[in-house]
């Protein structure tokens, strides 16, 4: 039987508060239980295995992530809605570790699809490329280049793995200015079909 007081939605809250206090990686339903001063059985009325529970820190991370990135870049548009999109970006990985490496785990696409924060990160995401003049392969390339070099940035970063004297936060900035260059002068695809016609 549930323990009063206690919901799905409030079990995941507490899952991800723990994720950032231990690392994402450490949550378990029994130190989640513990949090509850109960048994981890009572858990399962509320969420169907560790598996379900990570999930669903993935997508409240998600959602929080993207709704501050959405108010970030709101009413921008070019370099200074990348900037303000990386910003966002690295502000909550370093600010929420745990929640962060929640968001990248693989999560089914039939659930992603069923996300509204999932839809919206796609849709805010390629909308801002779109303003470069990016179709699609070119919308799917820019995307995970943005991705790999903001996760690997704030992978680096949140690891001390930047050890050089010059300043992180101005190598992070021209980091996006280089990025912004690349965006505007994309390159095209060479074709690697070559016709055979004579």
């Amino acid at each position: 039987m549930a323990r009063a007081g206690l919901t799905p939605d409030l079990v995941v809250a507490a899952a991800a508060e723990l994720a950032d206090e231990v690392g994402f990686e450490n949550v378990t339903l029994i130190a989640l239980a513990r949090r509850f001063g109960v048994k981890d059985a009572s858990l399962y009325s509320h969420v169907r295995n560790l598996g379900d529970l990570r999930v669903r820190v993935a997508l409240l991370a998600g959602g929080e992530m993207i709704d501050r990135i959405a108010a970030a870049v709101a009413g921008r548009a070019g370099k200074d809605a990348l900037a303000a999109f990386a910003d966002t970006y690295r502000t909550y990985a370093l600010q929420h570790p745990g929640r962060y490496a929640a968001t990248q785990i693989r999560i089914d696409q039939s659930l992603v699809a069923d996300s509204p924060a999932m839809r919206r990160t796609a849709e805010i995401t390629y909308g801002m490329l779109r303003a470069y003049g990016l179709a699609e392969p070119d919308l799917t390339d820019a995307v995970r280049l943005l991705r790999s070099t903001f996760h690997g940035y704030c992978a680096l970063e949140a690891g001390g793995g930047f050890g050089a004297p010059r300043d992180v936060q101005k190598s992070w900035e021209r980091a996006i200015d280089a990025l912004h260059v690349l965006l505007e002068r994309w390159p095209e695809e060479e074709d690697t079909h070559p016709s055979t016609d004579g």
